[in-house]
């Protein structure tokens, strides 16, 4: 049996991977570590602010940063940003040490979850086309994951039992 580290959860912003990930942390009694979050506690600005500021390049170098020293030093449950997964230090540490959880959903769920979305900087000036471009490039991706759970027609707490029920076989 893989004994992991930590429960990381990956996949398209508006997939729901704080509001799971805070489930899970719930149920198991363990703490929870949002990446995004922390990025704007350490910064003291929003990642659309980041963005904005000082380009998308600056934050993909802080979100690294921040995302494998919260991964390398915390046991809990993980919520990484819906690009993150991308940088292949966060992806490698993630597959070798911790338990990967993609949550997926179709195209057509997650383009209405983001398209009016003021928050998401990566997504903000995309057409319908393009974020479904988007969807496409980053699942070829998070398909790596050790998890994927196919989250249509499922409750917050179908998917959350899911997953713990998942969790304990391995």
């Amino acid at each position: 049996m893989k004994s992991f580290k930590n429960i990381v959860f990956l996949g398209m912003m508006g997939s729901g991977k704080t509001t799971i990930g805070k489930m899970i942390s719930k149920k198991l009694n363990i703490d929870f570590f949002d990446v995004d979050l922390e990025i704007e506690n350490k910064t003291r600005q929003s990642i659309k602010d980041i963005f904005e500021k000082k380009g998308e390049f600056f934050f993909r170098k802080l979100e690294e940063k921040v995302s494998l020293a919260i991964l390398r030093k915390n046991q809990g449950v993980i919520s990484l940003g819906g690009g993150a997964f991308l940088n292949k230090n966060i992806q490698k540490e993630v597959l070798e040490n911790h338990l990967s959880v993609w949550l997926k959903w179709d195209d057509i769920t997650l383009i209405e979850r983001i398209k009016n979305n003021r928050k998401r900087p990566v997504a903000t000036k995309l057409n319908e086309d393009e974020l479904k471009k988007l969807i496409k490039e980053r699942s070829k991706i998070y398909s790596k994951s050790h998890l994927k759970i196919k989250c249509d027609n499922l409750s917050k707490q179908e998917i959350v039992h899911k997953i713990i029920k998942l969790n304990e076989k391995l």
